[in-house]
Parts: structure tokens; C-alpha cells; sequence
């Protein structure tokens, strides 16, 4: 049995990363590597990356290389093309100029966004349109699409460690172009140390990371769809989702509560606003006893909300 309506103070903590607080030291505890530096040299070139504070600052630091100006606009293009974007990108792009959904004559610059590990089915068109593309990679650290260009088609890619990694901080920012000048980031020395070698001690365990995935992706995708939710997006064998989402098909009528409700029992989650889904954790550091307690949590919801 789970315990659903514990003390705040012994609830679980499920988290959309895989950071947990037992990382916290192991993080601390990992012997000096340099093998996240060979592995990004191998993946985006000698002189084609850069750590960053985090996945924002990585679109901020390519932002900058445009000049852009307060009426320039920058179009958010993402793979489901719903409206829902994050308000890290939106705000980060509001520091230099506005933003908007369509390509219109003032666009100045496309950001493509790979939506929760799935990339945007339709790079070669918008690669054709000749403007300048940033490719927010921040949930695609393992996916690619059948011509394995994920991160390539633009003049930059961005990527998020926490997402996929359990850290607290660090990003990525990739120039296909190689940097002409060496950037500025928020990261100070130690920080780009810890972010380097505990990299480099998670790194090389990247096939066990991306099997348990998709074990437990494909063991709550099951379980959901017997509780008459179905999967938002298709999957492949080339792609690992960064989230579970699911279309609700109605079924839980307040999804706003259904969040809220989650949060209670110590899972974070949220919605795909613009449709009836939602997203909660699906990472490598979940069992399945971890996908039953969740969907325990929303069946108790069900029955007592709906």
C-alpha cells in the first residue's frame, strides 16, 4: 500500500529531473576526470562548445551574438506547435527584443525548441526559409531524428545538464560554426569544476541512463494507457522523452487541481496548456514502484474530485 496523505514533512520527492538529495554528496565524491571535456570534443568539435550556468543562460549568450534590437522579433517554433513555451525562454528572449509564434517578415531569428525530447519534425523547411536557427536541445541531450542532425541545423544548440543528469546546475551552448572569441558565462571556476567532473563521472554510464528511460518510459506508458490516458507524442527508437505526457481524454476534469494535488504528495508535475494533457516525472532514477505510486496519487484524485 502508499501512504497518500502523509505528514508534509515525509512526503516523497519526485522531481521532472533526476536530481535527488542523495546526490548532493556523491556529487562531492567523484574522483577528477576529463572525460566530459573528450566527450564534448568528440560530439560538437574541439572549438564548438561551452559550459553554461544553465540552459537560459545558453540562449541568452546566442541571443547575444545577433545584435538584435527592441522591435526585432525572434519566432518560437516547437515541435507540437501548441502555444505552451516556458517562461524561461520567453523572458530570456524579452531581454533583447520581442518574440512570437509564426514567421512574419521582422523575424530576425527562429528558435526551434524540441519539445520534451522530441525533435521538430520539419528542420529541413525551416532550415530552408535562410534565417538564422537556434536549437533549444534543452530536453534532447539523447534524441535525435533519422538524419541524426539534431543540434546541427542551426548556427547554435542549447542544452540543459539537470534534465537528463542528476546536477543541480550546468548547460551547454554549441556553435556549429566554432566561437571566433571566447564567451563569458555565470559559471565561476569551482562551479565549472563540479559541473565538469561530476559530468564526466555520468557521462560514460549514457547507455544504462538511456535503457532505464525507456524501461521505465515504456512501463508507465502502459500503465497510464490502462488508466485510459494515452501518450501526447509519438515515439521512436531515437527518441528519449524527458517528461511521461499525456493526453487526458477528459478524464480529469480540474487539471490545475490535478497539479496542485500532485505537489501534495511530493510530485512535480504541470500542464500542456492550449490542450487537455499533462506532464508528471519519467527519469532513470524511477522504478516501478515509483510509476505506481504516482498513478495511485491520480486515481485517488479521480475518485475523489471527479
Amino acid at each position: 500500500m502508499f501512504v497518500l496523505n502523509p505528514d508534509p514533512f515525509l512526503l516523497p520527492a519526485y522531481r521532472i529531473s533526476p536530481f535527488q538529495t542523495r546526490h548532493l554528496a556523491q556529487n562531492t565524491q567523484w574522483p577528477a576526470s576529463d572525460f566530459a571535456q573528450q566527450y564534448f570534443d568528440a560530439r560538437f568539435g574541439k572549438n564548438g562548445w561551452m559550459f553554461t550556468f544553465n540552459g537560459r543562460e545558453a540562449i541568452r549568450l546566442a541571443l547575444k551574438k545577433y545584435h538584435l534590437k527592441p522591435l526585432d522579433v525572434v519566432t518560437i517554433l516547437t515541435t507540437s506547435e501548441n502555444f505552451y513555451i516556458s517562461s524561461c525562454v520567453t523572458k530570456t528572449i524579452e531581454e533583447f527584443c520581442q518574440w512570437n509564434r509564426t514567421v512574419t517578415h521582422d523575424t530576425k531569428v527562429i528558435l526551434v525548441n524540441h519539445e520534451f525530447g522530441y525533435p521538430h519534425p520539419q528542420m529541413n523547411e525551416i532550415q530552408a526559409l535562410g534565417l538564422p536557427i537556434i536549437e533549444d536541445c534543452c530536453t534532447t541531450f539523447f534524441s535525435q531524428d533519422a538524419a541524426g542532425r539534431v543540434g546541427q541545423y542551426g548556427d547554435f544548440a542549447t542544452y540543459s545538464f539537470p534534465k537528463f543528469f542528476p546536477v543541480q546546475i550546468g548547460g551547454l551552448l554549441v556553435s556549429n560554426q566554432g566561437f571566433s572569441e571566447v564567451l563569458s558565462t555565470d559559471l565561476n571556476k569551482d562551479e565549472q569544476a563540479y559541473v565538469e567532473q561530476t559530468l564526466s563521472n555520468y557521462l560514460p554510464q549514457n547507455n544504462d541512463i538511456v535503457t532505464q528511460r525507456r524501461d521505465n518510459f515504456q512501463y508507465a506508458a502502459e500503465t497510464f494507457k490502462n488508466m485510459g490516458f494515452s501518450l501526447r507524442f509519438e515515439t521512436s527508437d531515437l527518441v528519449v522523452p524527458s517528461v511521461l505526457m499525456l493526453n487526458n481524454h477528459h478524464q480529469i476534469k480540474d487539471l490545475p487541481a490535478l497539479k496542485v494535488f500532485l505537489a501534495d504528495h511530493g510530485i512535480q508535475s504541470s500542464i500542456f496548456y492550449g490542450e487537455d494533457a499533462f506532464f508528471i516525472p519519467c527519469h532513470q532514477h524511477m522504478n516501478v514502484v515509483d510509476v505506481n505510486y504516482i498513478s495511485e496519487v491520480i486515481l485517488s484524485f479521480k475518485s475523489n474530485k471527479n
